[in-house]
């Protein structure tokens, strides 16, 4: 007779063990606080991040250093072997367009100057998809300094992402977005980008802002 109520008071733990588990996990994930900016092609926001070092927010970069800055970068989409021995024969594609620069870079400016410590800035860049009334063309990523460096990192560079309620198994809520995808990134001149401290790839910013034009490569000045 006690036989079962053990087991139900051992399954009880376990599911409120892997329940707690979960809320944990979750809670570790960035969050927004706050809407920098949104419109039909551009929406910037502050996302909390939980587990890195403060950033060194907020900071100030104009639109033009911002623009500077986002156009030195270049891009591969990760990939496992042996396909990446073919993706590594194409060179890397420039992450943002001008038109894309002249859109976001002011937005990610005012970001820069919202932001407080714990936070980075994210934006998605918007444009209509290959099925305009089902989904959309999206670059997004997010930004932050941490002095000396800048980082960037990319979740979609033009992946079509769902717009609207179309998901088969629960019509009351809209699909949900693609996982972010993996990008392998680069920048130019190439003395400027590598590991900071902790071993993350970064932009020494202030060096390159300070850069004579005349010691950057030919495409730059």
């Amino acid at each position: 007779m006690h036989q079962p109520s053990r087991v139900f008071r051992l399954g009880f733990v376990m599911t409120g063990m892997a329940v707690i588990g979960l809320s944990v996990s979750c809670a570790r994930l960035p969050y927004t606080t706050k809407v920098v900016h949104e419109d039909a092609r551009v929406v910037v926001t502050l996302q909390q991040e939980l587990d890195r070092p403060a950033f060194s927010h907020p900071a100030q970069l104009s639109r033009a250093e911002l623009t500077s800055i986002l156009e030195g970068f270049s891009f591969r989409p990760e990939q496992r072997m042996p396909l990446r021995w073919f993706a590594e024969e194409n060179p890397p594609k420039p992450v943002f367009r001008q038109d894309e620069l002249e859109a976001l870079t002011g937005r990610l400016s005012d970001g820069l100057q919202a932001a407080g410590p714990g936070e980075r800035v994210h934006f998605e860049l918007r444009a209509p998809g290959m099925n305009p009334s089902a989904r959309r063309d999206v670059v997004g990523g997010w930004i932050a300094v941490r002095e000396p460096y800048f980082y960037l990192t990319l979740e979609y560079v033009h992946v079509q992402v769902p717009t609207h309620k179309s998901d088969p198994y629960d019509y009351n809520y809209p699909t949900p977005p693609p996982p972010p995808a993996g990008y392998l990134l680069y920048f130019e001149p190439g003395r400027f980008w590598g590991p900071d401290r902790q071993g993350v790839s970064a932009l020494e910013y202030r060096e390159f802002l300070k850069a004579p034009k005349s010691a950057l490569s030919p495409e730059r000045r």
